[in-house]
């Protein structure tokens, strides 16, 4: 496979802990050539002590010999007294100098003293030991919104606890293994479905499928369908496993209509409905290679229904919707758009203002015609027809 190298370095956050005495760390999360995906914790005074080794190993490149051929990044010196105001402004400044390494030719960016810093130690993977009384650390995460200042924090982070409903064997290193009944405390919840935990002194990725909330078997942050849908694009094919999920091939165009925190999110073809694994999908018009690498270092995770010897605390089990009740729902939402999309009738010219009506006249009352000389006659008594016989 070649020699080792890292490919990125993300700044996590901070945590302030409290044994042996109140000091901070930084997390970085630290991926490598073959994807793995570490997390390792390092105090700033740790970090300026390497920062110094690797300008003595190349005093060139640091600028010792002519300021000019400088290309190593500066850092700052650590304070007397480091507080958690410290701790917070540095973030911005570590971000870039991280950043800043890798892009630096590979005699340093994959020097052995570079690589073994960022390594994984025994401390890496556990948590400071306490006698059972001592205050957990506080943990302070960068928020994951690229619009804010890397120097803006969530904290203190008050970290989730979840229960264990079934027993799990890890697959990889990364991972996690469980036991029906643990409780872990939930540092990052990925939209893969894949969580980052912690559990006394172990650190791991484990199926969010595995864990279920201890005060309530339903899961609050669970967003409500948006049958409008977004618009997503495969990027690996999936062949259905159940009858509510749905077969796809790679490079298919779908609408995503509920986004679970389990992975599996319910996505729409036309119209039809079905789970789908969430690592599988990209949103549309966006870079795949970060979604590509993801899927290669951890397959879709396993979902709630496929695990056996499932045991929940909650008499109830999670409230699911059926996948009919999302084909209704998503067919009635698209003959309302498509209704509403469609024109009312109209004549070519547009819709023609009324022409007024002209005034009617009253209805005059008719006239009888005049009666004739004859019929005059006819109705007078005989004295009356002989004078006007006479007259005439």
């Amino acid at each position: 496979m070649g020699d080792p190298f890292i490919r990125h370095i993300a700044l996590l956050g901070f945590e302030k802990r409290f044994v042996p005495s109140q000091h901070y760390v930084y997390m970085f999360l630290v991926k490598w050539q073959d994807l793995s995906e570490k997390v390792v914790y390092r105090r700033f005074t740790e970090i300026y002590e390497f920062h110094k080794m690797l300008k003595e190993m190349f005093p060139i490149e640091a600028g010792d010999i002519n300021p000019e051929n400088r290309i190593i990044p500066h850092l700052p010196a650590p304070r007397w007294f480091d507080g958690q105001r410290a701790a917070e402004s540095r973030q911005g400044t570590l971000a870039e100098y991280c950043s800043a390494l890798l892009g630096l030719p590979t005699k340093i960016s994959r020097c052995p003293h570079l690589l073994g810093f960022f390594k994984v130690r025994p401390e890496d993977l556990k948590l400071p030991a306490g006698d059972g009384q001592a205050k957990k650390p506080e943990t302070y995460l960068v928020p994951k919104d690229s619009k804010a200042s890397v120097t803006d924090i969530t904290g203190p982070i008050i970290l989730q606890t979840y229960r264990v409903i079934a027993d799990y064997e890890k697959s990889s290193a990364s991972e996690m293994a469980l036991a029906v009944g643990d409780v872990v405390d939930v540092v990052e919840k990925s939209e893969s479905g894949w969580w980052f935990c912690q559990m006394k002194t172990k650190r791991g990725w484990v199926p969010a499928s595995y864990l279920e909330p201890l005060d309530s078997p339903d899961e609050a942050e669970e967003p409500e369908p948006n049958y409008a849908g977004e618009p997503y694009v495969t990027i690996k094919s999936y062949m259905a496993q159940m009858e509510d999920e749905m077969s796809l091939q790679e490079g298919e165009a779908i609408e995503v209509i509920h986004k679970l925190l389990d992975g599996w999110w319910v996505v729409r073809k036309e119209d039809v409905t079905g789970y789908f694994p969430s690592m599988y999908l990209q949103k549309a018009g966006e870079d795949q290679t970060r979604a590509q690498r993801q899927i290669k270092s951890r397959g879709a995770p396993p979902r709630r229904s496929s695990i056996r010897n499932a045991h929940s605390i909650h008499q109830r089990s999670r409230k699911r919707l059926s996948q009919d009740t999302y084909r209704r729902n998503s067919v009635r939402f698209l003959q309302q758009r498509r209704g509403r999309a469609r024109p009312g009738p109209q004549s070519p010219r547009g819709a023609q203002q009324q022409q007024p009506q002209p005034e009617r006249s009253k209805p005059q009352p008719a006239v009888p015609p005049r009666p004739s000389a004859d019929l005059i006659l006819h109705r007078c008594s005989e004295s009356t027809k002989r004078k006007l016989s006479s007259a005439v």
